[in-house]
């Protein structure tokens, strides 16, 4: 057996750029991508990907290994992208459109990008970003993305274009496969919520095998029609652009959108499916009766990036939304834990019990190796308890080759065949994950660790609360106490609560050391690009408010530690 080797039938490497081809000869005159009023086939968008793909290999000489970035949101050619450049061999780089320039600058250069796209409305970024770069540093060539949409007298002083570099491309050009499914696919960097970016590397079986994964464990049918609300730049939208590719469906394109929009555009086009950070269902949860859109059918909704509040599952469920939760990281390059839904017998709990079993995280999805929570000190598996604390630690085919150009952090994250992915969670008995923070954001008061998400799933049952998000205030008495930054809904008939009345609120509701001591009230919390609030900022504006000194000798004891 032996020696059949790599001439074997069965040696082709595994990656998802073939689910292109097979879509574009079976499917090919059903639709692939739609944008505004424009419509492209699947044999559109593969011709259109494979001149891509010739361009930049025989007109701009991009080799195999190569980084080519690009910084847009969701439009067709942001869609082409994940096809068309690794289809040249090339790696790809998609790059978050609400970095500043600094950062896009130190991604350029970190990656040593060859070529960067950008759509029209972020060519000042890109042109700062390019500004910043070293003198001696090779400067990758900026090719505008010339929507159709957007005015084009932007590109004057452009030789080449997105849509003239395709002209010059060979729409038969014959792909350059890789030469292992080993070989680097895509290039993503963290987004820095805890630490500085940092270059994720991962290959073509990986991104082949969530992709499929992902179309697995959602149980998505053939034919499906998807709404892009979650940005491709966001670990390639959860590896998406190719699942949906597999199973022939739909990309309904959005460059920007709010409730009213989301609402409109799934019935426009009868989508089936969407999926978003939190924030995206709570836009949708908000969104005024009066602008909401009746929903075509079922329109399920798959959600990760944050831990979702189960009051905010609740209300989007209510909505006839069905949502389902997962879990994953930019290192995993899509979700890896999934809240599996058990049926009928989870389905006759009350509508809140309902959403809270939905709140959490799950188990590993089918092609998921394995997945525990371990103690930090020993790295042994913590009971399932639902109680005791431990970091998520993952394995599989999923997880990248290691951070380009940083073998340290890489071997800080990878231990023994285990990443660390740096969540705080507890296994409940029935072998469930329930994340409970990163680990940066436990509050430690008066030696009792405390749940910012916990906490922050409390207040959003909160009837004014459109945001919440809880972190950590130096306290001279508890070392560490909650601080709560909220938002409140807009068009509040109600007058808006005060501190007092908010902390009196929580304390009704949790244990009294849990609640927060500090409430601020903010027009709207800052976030990424996805979604994410980005708590070192808050953890930053609370520690300026300086150590509060508002011990309470009378609180009730906490409990103690066994």
């Amino acid at each position: 057996m032996d020696r059949l080797g790599s001439n074997s039938a069965n040696s082709s490497p595994l990656t998802p750029l073939g689910f292109l081809e097979r879509t574009a000869v079976v499917y090919g005159d059903r639709p692939s991508v739609v944008y505004n009023s424009k419509v492209y086939t699947w044999a559109e968008t593969r011709r259109r990907c494979l001149r891509l793909a010739s361009a930049l290999y025989s007109r701009l000489g991009i080799s195999p290994g190569s980084v080519v970035s690009v910084l847009a949101p969701n439009t067709p050619p942001m869609y082409e992208m994940h096809f068309g450049v690794p289809m040249s061999g090339a790696v790809l780089n998609t790059i978050n459109i609400r970095l500043d320039a600094r950062t896009v600058s130190v991604i350029l250069r970190h990656s040593g990008s060859r070529v960067l796209f950008c759509d029209l409305l972020f060519l000042s970024l890109a042109r700062a970003a390019l500004d910043l770069l070293p003198s001696d540093h090779s400067h990758p060539l900026l090719i505008p993305i010339d929507d159709s949409f957007e005015d084009a007298s932007i590109l004057t002083g452009f030789d080449l274009t997105y849509e003239k570099l395709l002209d010059l491309g060979d729409p038969e050009f014959l792909w350059i496969r890789p030469k292992s499914e080993w070989s680097p696919m895509i290039l993503n960097y963290t987004s820095g919520t805890t630490a500085a970016p940092k270059g994720v590397v991962h290959c073509h079986r990986g991104i082949c095998l969530v992709s499929l994964d992902s179309l697995i464990d959602w149980c998505v049918p053939q034919h499906p029609v998807y709404l892009w609300t979650l940005p491709m730049f966001h670990s390639n939208g959860w590896c998406f652009p190719w699942a949906i590719a597999s199973v022939a469906g739909t990309n309904v394109c959005l460059r920007s959108f709010d409730g009213p929009t989301v609402f409109a555009a799934i019935a426009d086009n009868r989508v089936t499916h969407v999926c978003g950070a939190p924030v995206v269902l709570n836009m949708i949860a908000n969104t005024p009766p009066s602008t909401r859109r009746q929903l075509p059918g079922t329109v399920r909704i798959l959600t990760a990036g944050a831990p979702p509040p189960a009051a905010v599952l609740a209300r989007v469920e209510s909505l006839g939304f069905v949502v389902s939760h997962g879990y994953g990281l930019t290192e995993t390059g899509g979700l890896v834990v999934s809240c599996a839904w058990k049926g009928d017998h989870w389905d006759r709990l009350p509508a809140g019990e309902r959403a809270r079993m939905k709140a959490r995280q799950g188990v590993r999805t089918p092609i998921m190796t394995a997945m525990d929570v371990v103690d930090g000190a020993t790295a042994q598996s913590v009971p399932w308890d639902g109680k005791t604390l431990g970091e998520v630690v993952l394995r599989g085919g999923h997880l990248m080759l290691g951070y380009l150009k940083d073998e340290e952090a890489t071997a800080r994250a990878i231990k023994d065949g285990w990443f660390y992915t740096g969540d705080v969670g507890v296994m409940h008995p029935d072998g469930y994950l329930e994340i409970k923070d990163r680990s940066k954001d436990v509050i430690i008061s008066g030696g009792e660790n405390i749940s910012s998400v916990e906490v922050e799933s409390v207040m959003y049952g909160h009837p004014s609360v459109n945001e919440a998000s809880v972190v950590a205030r130096p306290d001279k008495y508890w070392g560490e106490t909650p601080c709560a930054f909220v938002g409140l809904k807009s068009g509040l008939t109600d007058p808006s609560p005060t501190e007092a009345e908010f902390i009196t609120w929580c304390r009704e509701r949790m244990p009294h050391y849990m609640a927060p001591r500090t409430v601020v009230f903010l027009p709207e919390l800052p976030k990424t690009s996805t979604g994410k609030i980005q708590k070192y900022l808050l953890r930053d504006m609370a520690k300026n408010l300086g150590p509060s000194a508002t011990a309470n000798v009378a609180e009730p004891p906490r409990p103690s530690k066994l």
